[in-house]
């Protein structure tokens, strides 16, 4: 398809009053591409799910989609996963979030937004009230980033499911959202699967379970933890009658 095949594809969107749902996955459309969806966005009133994944729009394309959200009105949910974003287009969208009232769902999964792009996005999450679901697995937060977020879930009432698998945030990472678990009364699935947290990084998410009343799934896969750990989190969640451990 490319981006002249995207554009057809928005001349369609600024005359269409049905479609609700679009993928155009892995498709080359690129950053141009990219920027005819967007204008497209900004008069579209029917689309609500639109799947961009693996298209290399990266940071001029993620800029571009920005600039369509603080516009448009009917768009919930948005995935944009492999599309090299960095720091600089996470600090885009995540601009946009403090406006737009109406995304529920954002996947940026397998870009390269770094602990930067995580400072960003905690920044949205202190101020945007509909943001439900954010997927960033894949995005080498690190311990730093991780930080950033967890900050954030402290005083955000609107998420409930997060995904930062796969980003090397550590045990100090974890000792970050052990802490936010003792405060966030809304999150409810909460995915630190894949981050090399160990038995100390396990040990603090174990203790903030004892108090936090809300989080129903927790997602540790892969994280090298040990039986005697994984007792103390079952003990935990002996205690805690809403989470389960998946």
């Amino acid at each position: 398809m490319r981006a002249e095949g995207a554009q057809h594809i928005a001349n369609a969107l600024r005359t269409n009053t049905t479609l609700a749902t679009l993928h155009l996955i892995e498709n080359g459309i690129g950053a141009k591409g990219a920027q005819h969806i967007a204008d497209a966005l900004r008069t579209n009133t029917t689309l609500t799910t639109l799947h961009l994944g693996r298209n290399r729009i990266g940071n001029e394309g993620a800029q571009n989609i920005a600039d369509a959200l603080r516009a448009n009105a009917t768009l919930t949910t948005l995935h944009l996963i492999e599309n090299r974003i960095g720091a600089k287009g996470a600090q885009h969208i995540a601009d946009a979030l403090r406006t737009n009232a109406t995304l529920t769902t954002l996947d940026l999964s397998g870009n390269l937004i770094g602990a930067e792009g995580a400072h960003h996005f905690a920044g949205a999450l202190r101020t945007n009230t509909t943001l439900t679901t954010l997927h960033l697995i894949d995005n080498g937060i690190g311990a730093k980033g991780a930080q950033h977020i967890a900050n954030a879930l402290r005083t955000n009432t609107t998420l409930t499911t997060l995904d930062l698998s796969g980003n090397l945030i550590g045990a100090e990472g974890a000792h970050h959202f052990a802490g936010a678990l003792r405060t966030n009364t809304t999150l409810t699935t909460l995915d630190l699967g894949r981050n090399r947290i160990g038995d100390e990084g396990a040990q603090h998410i174990a203790n903030a379970l004892r108090t936090n009343t809300t989080l129903t799934t927790l997602h540790l896969n892969e994280n090298e933890v040990g039986d005697e750990i994984a007792q103390r989190i079952a003990d935990a969640l002996g205690r805690n009658i809403s989470a389960k451990m998946v």
